[in-house]
């Protein structure tokens, strides 16, 4: 179950970093419902500053060999990421299938990171 459900909510509401981790890992495994540009873009950067650190940090420990933690934290967040990404594209009014085009070389990645840029509806949609 969302963490939105049964309230209403401003869907161009700011969300900080702290509250889109939150908002994230809340709904590790929620594809339904909507995310803003706020809660999409925060996770993305705090999981990308996650795993430099600890690929820092394997490298400090293993080698470069190894990427012990940074592989876990990978898997850890998979599920996660492919939640808020296909959350965010319901914002869009787009479903979370879009996410195979990012299966697509180079130009499916593009086309999802115009999608999720893309500011999200203002009023209900399909989705929420």
């Amino acid at each position: 179950m969302s963490i939105h459900e049964g309230t209403p909510r401003d869907y161009h509401e700011r969300v900080g970093p702290g509250e889109a981790l939150r908002r994230a890992f809340a709904n590790y495994a929620t594809f339904r419902g909507r995310a803003n540009r706020g809660e999409y873009w925060w996770f993305m950067v705090a999981n990308v500053l996650v795993s430099v650190g600890l690929g820092l940090v394997d490298l400090g420990l293993f080698g470069a060999d190894r990427t012990v933690l940074s592989g876990l934290w990978s898997l850890a967040v998979i599920l996660p990421s492919l939640a808020v990404g296909a959350r965010r594209l319901h914002d869009t009014d787009r479903s979370g299938w879009w996410l195979l085009i990012g299966l697509v070389p180079v130009v499916g990645v593009i086309v999802l990171i115009v999608l999720f840029a893309l500011r999200g509806d203002s009023r209900p949609n399909r989705f929420g």
